[in-house]
């Protein structure tokens, strides 16, 4: 069901919708438009899935395009995008040649008119160049660039400096060597999507029970796409440290997102290291309503990233009420308030970190004192509502230029 900024009343307060209502006034017949990789299989198109809808409907002509690219298109953009994180790469002139054929190509059939573009993460970057620029740019990057790969990003920068503005996560995640400003607009969940709306226990203990979980043991998940960022493997050895201790379960939730081409391989290594266990269950491609019932029906989640770009799965699972155990990388440690809301580990601490989780699940006492602090925290913090007024402010500053 498409939904209005006035559902979310009681959730956030009349004042603040009226002002989000008024903010958006300045934005009458201004056309923007988003283009991004892939419509769905990522955080990325799951925001503007929720974002763009809430625009239209407060009047605004808010668009969203998505790249149109081959898999060896899709295999180069993963590469670059797992360099700008601190990979290493071979940087050949059949590589990047591949990178912005393929956005002249995709521009000659999206005609850009528009009075803005939002432009999101190294993908579609080249498109800019494609076009007689007569309106602002936002380079709207999703990923940690503070450390990337020089050389690559000596070359992406040469479409970065056309851009009259970048929007960052987190401000530890700029780049250097960039002139100029930059603002950092922080994702957002949506409460009343299916994935985390509300649900009667009975919703909730139906649809776990069909993952193949007995219900009446604890339940440690993690949720996150196939990637060896997500680091499943080291998910695997906590719980392998767990299980010596105590009874039970762990259940691995993914998905794998169009335009990354290993996710695949990964999937199907996850599977052959708990290939024979009782213990441990691998659900691909879970619909939003399983995935919440699973979050809301889990005693901890994990989320044990080697990097991050934010890790929303994190704030989807406090939004429930669950306690999340997770890496300090990334945007987590803006999620995760340590030892309130759950706890921060170091990535490689696999000892640590099933510590961490076996506190959680013996004390009954903490795992909802933390629930509570955790629902707080993101509705204070990380609803859809605060993204939406950021990007208005941005797009009002921008276009009174």
């Amino acid at each position: 069901m498409l939904r209005r900024l006035s559902d979310y009343r009681g959730i956030v307060s009349d004042a603040k919708i009226s002002e989000i209502h008024r903010k958006s006034r300045k934005l009458y017949k201004k056309h923007i438009l988003h283009i991004s990789s892939t419509p769905y299989g990522g955080g990325v198109a799951e925001i503007l899935r929720s974002i763009i809808p809430l625009f239209n409907d407060m009047g605004l002509y808010v668009g969203w395009r998505t790249m149109i690219g081959s898999p060896d298109f899709f295999r180069v953009t993963k590469k670059f995008h797992n360099a700008l994180q601190g990979d290493d790469i071979t940087i050949t002139h059949k590589k990047t040649e591949l990178y912005e054929d393929t956005n002249k190509l995709f521009s000659r059939f999206t005609h850009i008119d528009h009075d803005l573009v939002v432009i999101h993460d190294p993908q579609p970057l080249p498109i800019i160049a494609c076009y007689r620029k007569r309106q602002p740019w936002i380079w709207r990057c999703h990923i940690d660039l503070s450390r990337p790969h020089r050389k690559l990003w000596n070359y992406m920068k040469g479409f970065i400096l056309s851009y009259d503005m970048v929007v960052y996560q987190m401000e530890e995640f700029a780049a250097h060597g960039i002139p100029g400003d930059f603002k950092v607009i922080k994702p957002s969940i949506d409460p009343l999507s299916m994935k985390n709306m509300e649900l009667p226990k009975s919703t909730i203990k139906k649809y776990v029970k069909r993952t193949g979980v007995d219900v009446k043991r604890p339940l440690i998940t993690q949720i996150s796409r196939f990637d060896k960022w997500k680091d499943t493997e080291g998910v695997i050895k906590v719980f392998d440290i767990i299980r010596k201790e105590m009874d039970c379960q762990l259940l691995l939730v993914g998905d794998i997102a169009l335009d990354d081409p290993e996710a695949q391989a990964m999937y199907e290594r996850v599977l052959s290291i708990v290939k024979g266990s009782k213990d441990v269950r691998v659900i691909l491609g879970a619909h939003d309503v399983m995935v919440n019932a699973i979050q809301r029906a889990s005693d901890v989640v994990l989320q044990k990233s080697i990097r991050e770009g934010f890790g929303l799965t994190v704030s989807e699972a406090l939004w429930k009420g669950t306690p999340v155990v997770a890496s300090k990388v990334g945007g987590i440690p803006a999620q995760v308030v340590d030892g309130i809301n759950g706890y921060l580990v170091r990535p490689n601490d696999y000892v640590g970190t099933a510590k961490k989780v076996m506190d959680i699940l013996s004390d009954k006492n903490m795992r909802k004192e933390m629930g509570r602090n955790a629902k707080r925290h993101v509705k204070e913090n990380f609803l859809v509502t605060r993204h939406i007024e950021e990007w208005i402010d941005l797009w009002v500053e921008m276009l009174s230029w």
